[in-house]
């Protein structure tokens, strides 16, 4: 009956009773549909959440162990004899550090000596530096940092830096003589208590 054709214009009981009985049919499927809604909502957010929060173990999971091996350089290597060692140490993206090697000449022969890097950077894994000149002697260095598979962090040799060293030694006329070899550098055992 025009606009509405559900209504019968019957206003009296009978009617009401419909009424009431439509209001409360309408209401419970308001309140199904809008609880149906909420756990459809809650379930997408859960799933999101569990989502992000797996996806830094994942992305973890997926770094190349190259980049895991440069990260946290710092520490004490090897070096040519036994007590002699090299100091790397970053912070904030600046490399840093030393050779600590026995003196080779007659002046400071058995000697400690202490060569500060002159200049040094890590790009990725690839670690150079070049010492400052004592006694006519520095080091150019340039090699790759690796993880040895199966070793812990507090084990000797978990890091290891492989690559090339140029031993430059300038004699009383300035005049340079240089010697190449290929260097493993291999890390000393971590300190896990800090």
């Amino acid at each position: 009956m025009g606009k509405y054709p559900d209504y019968n214009g019957n206003c009296g009981a009978e009617g009401a009773g419909r009424d009431k009985l439509h209001f409360r049919i309408g209401a419970r499927h308001v309140m199904m549909s809008a609880m149906r809604f909420s756990r459809w909502t809650v379930a997408t957010v859960l799933v999101s959440l569990v989502i992000s929060a797996g996806r830094p173990w994942l992305f973890a999971q997926t770094q190349p162990a190259k980049a895991a091996a440069a990260d946290g350089i710092s520490g004490m290597y090897t070096f040519l004899r036994d007590g002699e060692f090299v100091q790397v140490t970053v912070e904030d993206g600046i490399v840093s550090g030393y050779v600590s090697r026995f003196g080779d000449s007659e002046s400071d022969k058995g000697q400690f000596i202490d060569q500060f890097f002159d200049k040094a950077s890590l790009e990725g894994d690839r670690l150079s530096f070049t010492t400052k000149t004592v006694h006519g002697v520095w080091y150019q260095f340039s090699g790759q940092v690796t993880t040895s598979p199966g070793k812990q962090p507090a084990q000797e040799g978990y890091r290891v830096i492989k690559g090339t060293l140029v031993q430059h030694v300038t004699d009383a006329n300035k005049k340079d003589s240089a010697s190449q070899r290929q260097l493993e550098m291999k890390s000393f055992p971590q300190d896990m208590s800090k």
